[in-house]
């Protein structure tokens, strides 16, 4: 793969290029429509839930910006455009679906730890120099790694916001997620040379030099990746307290 040749969203655009570098894939439109057409044959109320509640709404419009706009095509040539991309993925619009499809039963019994492994095991394998260029090799690998990252921030979520789980591990899983995020962003902020040679040869034309991209998408990873997790966990904690509030203090000993 040649360095800003993406196997799905194309060759790396120039800037006064990329806001006509729409992506108009006749396969991925037809992908849409073969889920909306499935949405409708649903039941009543999940037809509902996928197609016409407001959360649902919500989330296929941040998928259809993130395949569709020219963000797909920005990625081809910036690092810190794939990583706001995958965030739009994670963790925004994986809670939304999760608001709109609340788990069934057979998968309320994977354990909420066991899906933070999962998804912290996505994030980091394809934020790493090798996974990345492997995904880059062709259009299979290209959508296992979109898919794999999306699915298991979808089920993570699915997880700590079905009020059925335990609410101290729904906590727990929440801020560990926050802190391999913020880990893997502080990697990539603070490390001394670039290192997916992907972008080595495209990132100038928009003012950045392949380490400046590759900060700015550590810092994408590190902050806005974990507000969402962040405010899940605040309202968890806020709930907590309402339920089980914490003894009053007592008067002095006489």
């Amino acid at each position: 793969m040649r360095q800003g040749a993406d196997p799905y969203c194309g060759p790396a655009p120039l800037p006064e290029d990329l806001a006509s570098s729409w992506n108009f894939d006749p396969l991925l439109i037809a992908v849409f429509a073969g889920v909306a057409a499935a949405c409708l044959m649903m039941s009543r109320e999940r037809r509902i839930a996928a197609l016409k509640s407001p959360v649902a709404l919500a989330g296929w419009a941040v998928l259809l910006t993130a395949f569709i706009s020219p963000l797909c095509a920005l990625a081809s040539a910036l690092f810190s455009a794939r990583v706001f991309h995958h965030v739009l993925l994670v963790a925004l619009a994986a809670p939304l679906f999760a608001l709109a499809f609340p788990p069934r039963a057979t998968l309320r019994r994977v354990p909420v730890s066991g899906l933070v492994l999962i998804h912290a095991i996505c994030m980091w394998v394809w934020h790493t120099p090798g996974p990345y260029a492997f995904a880059l090799d062709s259009t299979a690998a290209y959508w296992m790694m979109e898919a794999s990252l999306f699915l298991s921030a979808f089920l993570l979520w699915q997880a700590v916001l079905d009020r059925r789980n335990h609410a101290g591990a729904t906590l727990a899983a929440l801020l560990a997620t926050v802190i391999q995020m913020g880990m893997l962003g502080a990697l990539l902020t603070f490390a001394a040379r670039p290192l997916f040679d992907h972008h080595m040869a495209t990132t100038l034309p928009y003012g950045l030099t392949p380490l400046d991209d590759q900060q700015l998408a550590g810092l994408l990873m590190w902050v806005p990746a974990s507000m969402t997790y962040l405010a899940a966990a605040a309202l968890l904690a806020a709930r907590m307290l309402e339920t089980h509030p914490l003894p009053a203090q007592g008067g002095r000993p006489a």
